[in-house]
């Protein structure tokens, strides 16, 4: 596909995406560009945050911004696999003869929302991971495409933890960013009361289309990487890894399990993405530290001590990317 979008108008069309999206939703700039650049990178997002704070509203906003089928999939206990991918069915011509089809399940959607994904049990949790890795859905031995842009949004709720099954960490890494939606300020939410009061809702305007997507995708591969930039990023998952030569030294007193590969090359295409939706043909450092947090925060996993001492993702996060950009200056 000839690609015949400039850069700069492919900018220009995506801050319009933004302003359009901001019509509906308060606030959370970060989570909404973090979706964005998932979206383009062709990853998947993980958003956590208690209920109410617009995260399944955000993604039915952008289906309709950018003219893309979207499904919502609420995750229940008693969900089956077949209730995502789809099942074969009977049916009956008007001849009387019988024959099987298979009939698509809400997993066949440009924009899908999982919702309260930790509360499904993990056979049912499993039946993403083709779709999310392959862009596949296998039924008996037949293999159906997913048409792109495919992009699951998984939501789960940090409280009630009653009755949910964490996510296993090889599905955990198949998300290229994991999000913290946090709690809107007061101005923010005097802004959403103001808004709910309104006796009209605002009319969305369609910016751009699932070719233009596509187009944009592959203007922002070409964005350029320079080989110090590069070292960065593997040094920084090196970073993460303890009993490494790179090791940070709190990696190797808190953290059991560093990053996989998964998270380099996750940090060099959500920030090219990054760059560029501002406005740069190159990834810089600056880039890869910005995207750092929501890419690496689901993919290490702490030990006993880091428990007992009160130690997160964030906080240990915080210091090892500051400490490899301070020295990178």
């Amino acid at each position: 596909m000839p690609i015949q979008l400039s850069p700069t108008e492919a900018v220009r069309q995506l801050n319009g995406v933004r302003q359009e999206i901001g019509k509906i939703i308060v606030g959370q700039q970060d989570v909404i560009d973090g979706v964005l650049i998932c979206l383009l990178a062709g990853g998947h997002v993980l958003l956590e945050g208690v209920p109410g704070l617009g995260k399944t509203t955000l993604l039915r906003t952008l289906s309709r911004v950018l003219h893309l089928r979207y499904s919502r999939i609420q995750f229940t206990p008693d969900l089956m696999p077949a209730d995502i991918v789809g099942s074969m069915i009977m049916e009956t011509g008007d001849d009387g003869h019988k024959s099987l089809r298979f009939q698509p399940g809400p997993i066949f959607a440009h924009l899908v929302l999982a919702d309260e994904i930790n509360r499904a049990t993990p056979k049912t949790q499993s039946a993403l991971l083709e779709a999310m890795q392959e862009r596949t859905v296998t039924s008996g031995t037949t293999t159906h495409e997913l048409e792109r842009p495919f992009l699951v949004m998984a939501t789960q709720n940090p409280i009630e933890m009653e009755g949910t099954y964490p996510l296993p960490e090889a599905q955990l890494d198949r998300f290229l960013m994991k999000i913290l939606v946090d709690y809107p300020s007061r101005e923010e939410l005097n802004r959403i009361v103001e808004r709910t009061i309104q006796r009209e809702e605002p009319e969305l305007s369609q910016v751009i289309d699932r070719e233009l997507i596509l187009e944009i995708r592959s203007l922002c591969r070409e964005v350029l990487v320079a080989p110090h930039v590069q070292d960065f990023a593997v040094a920084l998952i090196m970073a993460t890894q303890p009993t490494t030569p790179g090791a940070h030294a709190l990696a190797e007193k808190y953290i059991r399990y560093g990053s996989s590969p998964r998270g380099a090359q996750a940090l060099v295409e959500c920030g090219r993405v990054r760059a560029f939706m501002h406005g740069r043909t190159h990834l810089s450092i600056d880039d890869v530290v910005a995207v750092a947090p929501a890419v690496l925060r689901h993919r290490i996993i702490l030990n006993f001590d880091a428990h007992a001492d009160g130690q997160t993702p964030e906080s240990l996060l915080s210091d090892i990317i500051g400490a490899l950009a301070a020295a990178a200056k």
